[in-house]
C-alpha cells in the first residue's frame, strides 16, 4: 500500500482554495481518499478551507452517483453503451429539428458549468451544431446584470471590475454575503480574515441587505434595505455624491457623465427613503463616508442583480465607484489580467439581437432568459421548444416557477442530460450521459481566475485515475458532436483536449511567450501550490472594448429605463416580501446529498421577524403555508431578529421529495423549494433576469 499527497483546487465553489489530498493505494490497485485539508502553501488560498472541498470524497463515493448512460424506458431506468448513446441522440435531435426547426431544440445550461474546464473549452463543439437560439443557462437567475453592465460600459461582458479588498480602506457590500458563498464575481478564499483586516486597518465594513447575515454580523454597520429597492438606496447615493460635490475626477476616459448627473437629478436620498426603507440623512451619511475615504469600493452580488431593477442597480454601482475616482485604482476597483485572458482573446458580445418567441424577452450573448424557458414549450406554434439539452443543472429546483417547468418537461418529445444524478430535473431526461466525478479529471480555471482579488494562475492534475469505461466531459461532446455530424452530413472541425487548449491560451495570453515569464501549461505545472502574478492594477483604460476607448457611463438602454424605475409605485407597507439566502455548507442543489454537508443545524427553515410572526398568530417552529402568485409550499418557520420587518427568507436548493429522485440522503432532507414560489413573470425587464428577491408572499398556519 503506497500513500500519496496531491495538490489541487476545490472548483465547487468561487473560491478556488488550494487542497493537500492524502491518497492510498491498495493491494488490489484502488485508490481510497484518506484525507482533504486546506493547503498551507497554496500561493492564493493559504490554507483556508470550506466545508464543501471536504465533500469532494462524498461526491466520489456516493452510491447515487451514475457511471454509465442510463436510457428510461416507461419509469424505469437502462444502462446502455456510449455509442448506442450518442447515436440515439443524434437520431432524436435531428428529427425533431428536421419537423419542426432548429428552435425546436433548447438548451440549458446550469452553474456548474463554468466550474469544469471540459463544459467550457468542448460543449459548444456539439451544441453549436443544433444551431437554436433557446439557449439558456443560470446566468439569468444570477449574475446577467453583472455581464450586461460591463457590456455596456465597457465594451466587454466579462470586463467586471473586481474589489480590491486587500488594499481598500472602505468596503460597501449590498446583496452580497461573501462570508457564506467565499465570495462571488469576487475570488477570494479566506475572505473573512480579509474582511477583518479591512477594520484591523482602520478602514470600514458597510453592508446593506434585507437580513443580517453572516458578513453584516461582523460588519462595522449593516442597514436593513427593502427587498428589491437597493436601486432606490443607490440612486440616492449618487444624486448626493453630485449635489454635495463629493465626487473626484479619475485618469479613465469618460463618456456621458454630465447626462448622467442631469438624468438621475430627481432622485435624491429624499426621495427615495420611502422606496427603500432607509432614512434620508442615512443614505447622504453613507453616500459622504464613502467619499471621505482614500480608497472605497462599492460591491453588488446576486442580491442586488436577482431583483426588479438589477441592471440599474448593477450599473449604480459602477457609477458610484467611477465618480468618486475608485474605479481602476488600487484599493477601489481593478480589472484582472488572467493568464489565459478571455476578455483580450473573444469579442464583446451582442445584446437584444433577437428575442424570445412568446414573451419578446432579450438575447444577451447568444442566450435568452430562462424565465422563458417553460413558456417557449407550453405555447403551441412554430417555433415551440420540443426537446431540450440540460448541462450539469437543475433548472426544476433553480429557475422560477418550478412547478410550471415540470409541467413543460413532462410534454417534451425528447430530453437529454448531461449529470451524473438523477435529480428533480433530470428524472424528464430520456436519456442521463454521467461525466467523470471532480478528482477524476484534470482542471484549468479559465472562470473565477478572471474574477480574482489577485492575479493567480495554476493547473489541477486528476487525482483518481479515469474509471474503466467512463468519459470525461468533453469527450463525451466529442462523441455527440461526432455522432450528430454524421448523422446530419455536417462537417466537423478537429479538436484538442483541453489542456492542449490551455496551453495556446497561456501562450497568447499576458505571461505568455511573447512576455519575460514565458508562462506555458508546462511551465505552470511545475508550481503545484499555484502561481501568484501579482496584485491587480490599473489597466482597464487599456483594456476598454467599447467603439470609443473611453467608459460609456450613460448608455441610452439605462436611461431609458429609468422611466420604468420612476414609474414603480411606492412599496406597501403591509406586504410580506419573500428573499433567498445563502449558506456555506450549501451552492448547488446536488450538494444536498452529502452527509458532510447536510449534517449540523436544519437550514430549510422560512426565517421570519418575531413581530411579523405575532401579527399573523405563529410561533417559532410552527410549520406553515406560505402562498404566492405562483404557488403553494409547506415549511417550518423559525422566529429571527436577523430579518427585515416585513421580510421572510428561504434558501434555494430544497425540496427534494418529488416522486422519481434518486438521491438518497437528499430525498430525506426536510424544506421546499423556494423556485416553487418565485415568479415567472417577475423580471428585470431591461436584461430579463428573473426577480428572485422581493415576491410577496402570504404567510399562515399550515
Amino acid at each position: 500500500m503506497t500513500k500519496t499527497l496531491h495538490h489541487r483546487a476545490c472548483h465547487l465553489c468561487e473560491a478556488i482554495c488550494g487542497l493537500t489530498i492524502e491518497t492510498q493505494t491498495e493491494a488490489d490497485g484502488s485508490t481510497r481518499i484518506l484525507s482533504i485539508k486546506g493547503d498551507a502553501q497554496d500561493s492564493f488560498s493559504r490554507g483556508h478551507i470550506c466545508p464543501k472541498a471536504v465533500a469532494l470524497q462524498d461526491i466520489q463515493n456516493d452510491p447515487d452517483r451514475l457511471h454509465q448512460p442510463m436510457r428510461r424506458v416507461g419509469n424505469e431506468w437502462q444502462a446502455i453503451e456510449w455509442d448506442e448513446a450518442f447515436a440515439l441522440v443524434a437520431e432524436r435531435l435531428s428529427g425533431i429539428q428536421a419537423r419542426h426547426g432548429q428552435n425546436a431544440v433548447a438548451v440549458y445550461q446550469g452553474n456548474p458549468s463554468v466550474h469544469n474546464y471540459g463544459l467550457i473549452t468542448h460543449s459548444n463543439y456539439f451544441l453549436g451544431q443544433l444551431k437554436t437560439r433557446n439557449r439558456y443557462s443560470a446566468t439569468s437567475v444570477d449574475q446577467l446584470p453583472h455581464h450586461l453592465t460591463s457590456h455596456l460600459m465597457y465594451g466587454h461582458g466579462l470586463l467586471i471590475p473586481i474589489p480590491d479588498i486587500d488594499h481598500t480602506d472602505f468596503m460597501l457590500i449590498l446583496g452580497g454575503n461573501p462570508l457564506a458563498s467565499n465570495g462571488s464575481i469576487m475570488t477570494v478564499p479566506d475572505v473573512e480574515k480579509r474582511l477583518k483586516a479591512i477594520k484591523a486597518r482602520g478602514g470600514r465594513l458597510v453592508v446593506v441587505d434585507p437580513r443580517r447575515s453572516e458578513t453584516a454580523a461582523i460588519a462595522d454597520q449593516h442597514i436593513f434595505v427593502r427587498p428589491g429597492q437597493d436601486a432606490a438606496l443607490l440612486f440616492g447615493v449618487l444624486t448626493t455624491l453630485f449635489d454635495e460635490g463629493l465626487t473626484r475626477t479619475g485618469h479613465l476616459p469618460v463618456e456621458g457623465l454630465d447626462s448622467v448627473r442631469e438624468a438621475v437629478a430627481g432622485f435624491t436620498a429624499e426621495a427615495m427613503s420611502a422606496r427603500c426603507g432607509v432614512p434620508a440623512e442615512t443614505i447622504r451619511q453613507l453616500a459622504r463616508d464613502f467619499a471621505a475615504a482614500d480608497k472605497a469600493v462599492c460591491y453588488g452580488r446576486m442580491g442586488v442583480s436577482t431583483q426588479a431593477f438589477g441592471t440599474l442597480c448593477q450599473w449604480l454601482v459602477q457609477l458610484i465607484n467611477l465618480v468618486t475616482g475608485n474605479l481602476d485604482r488600487e484599493g477601489g476597483v481593478l480589472c484582472t489580467e488572467p493568464a489565459v485572458d478571455l476578455v483580450a482573446s473573444t469579442s464583446g458580445g451582442h445584446f437584444n439581437r433577437w428575442q424570445s418567441r412568446v414573451s419578446g424577452l432579450p438575447e444577451y450573448g447568444g442566450e435568452l432568459p430562462v424565465a422563458a424557458l417553460a413558456e417557449e414549450m407550453l405555447t403551441e406554434g412554430e417555433g415551440q421548444v420540443r426537446a431540450l439539452v440540460t448541462v450539469a443543472g437543475n433548472p426544476v429546483l433553480s429557475t422560477p416557477n418550478g412547478r410550471q417547468l415540470e409541467q413543460a418537461l413532462d410534454g417534451l418529445e425528447f430530453m437529454l442530460s448531461i449529470d451524473f444524478y438523477i435529480n428533480e430535473t433530470t428524472r424528464y431526461a430520456d436519456l442521463i450521459l454521467p461525466p467523470t466525478a471532480p478528482l477524476e479529471h484534470d482542471h484549468y480555471d479559465t472562470t473565477f481566475n478572471l474574477f480574482a482579488v489577485r492575479n493567480v494562475t495554476r493547473f489541477n492534475e486528476a487525482v483518481l485515475a479515469k474509471p474503466r469505461g467512463a468519459l470525461h466531459d468533453w469527450e463525451i461532446f466529442v462523441g455527440l458532436a461526432k455522432a450528430f455530424a454524421a448523422r446530419t452530413g455536417a462537417e466537423l472541425k478537429p479538436t484538442m483536449a483541453p489542456d492542449q487548449m490551455i496551453d495556446m491560451g497561456l501562450r497568447f495570453g499576458p505571461y505568455g511567450d511573447r512576455s519575460e515569464r514565458k508562462l506555458t501549461l508546462a511551465a505552470v505545472r511545475e508550481h503545484p501550490h499555484g502561481l501568484d502574478l501579482g496584485a491587480l492594477k490599473p489597466n482597464l483604460a487599456a483594456r476598454l472594448k467599447t467603439a470609443s476607448k473611453a467608459v460609456e457611463a450613460a448608455p441610452a438602454v439605462l436611461l431609458a429605463d429609468l422611466q420604468r424605475f420612476a414609474a414603480q409605485p411606492v412599496p406597501k407597507g403591509d406586504e410580506l416580501l419573500l428573499i433567498g439566502r445563502r449558506h456555506v455548507r450549501s451552492n448547488n442543489s446536488w450538494m444536498h446529498n452529502y452527509h458532510r454537508l447536510v449534517k449540523g443545524k436544519p437550514r430549510h427553515q422560512l426565517l421570519m421577524n418575531p413581530a411579523d410572526l405575532d401579527r399573523r398568530g405563529l410561533a417559532d417552529g410552527q410549520r406553515v403555508r406560505v402562498r404566492s402568485r405562483v404557488g403553494v409550499i409547506e415549511v417550518e418557520v423559525a422566529a429571527s431578529d436577523e430579518m427585515m420587518a416585513g421580510v421572510v427568507s428561504l434558501p434555494h436548493g430544497w425540496g427534494h421529495a418529488r416522486p422519481g429522485v434518486q438521491m438518497a440522503i437528499a430525498s430525506e432532507q426536510p424544506g421546499a423549494s423556494a423556485n416553487d414560489l418565485t415568479d415567472e413573470r417577475q423580471l428585470d425587464s431591461l436584461s430579463g433576469n428573473a426577480a428572485l428577491n422581493g415576491v410577496p408572499v402570504e404567510v399562515e398556519a399550515a
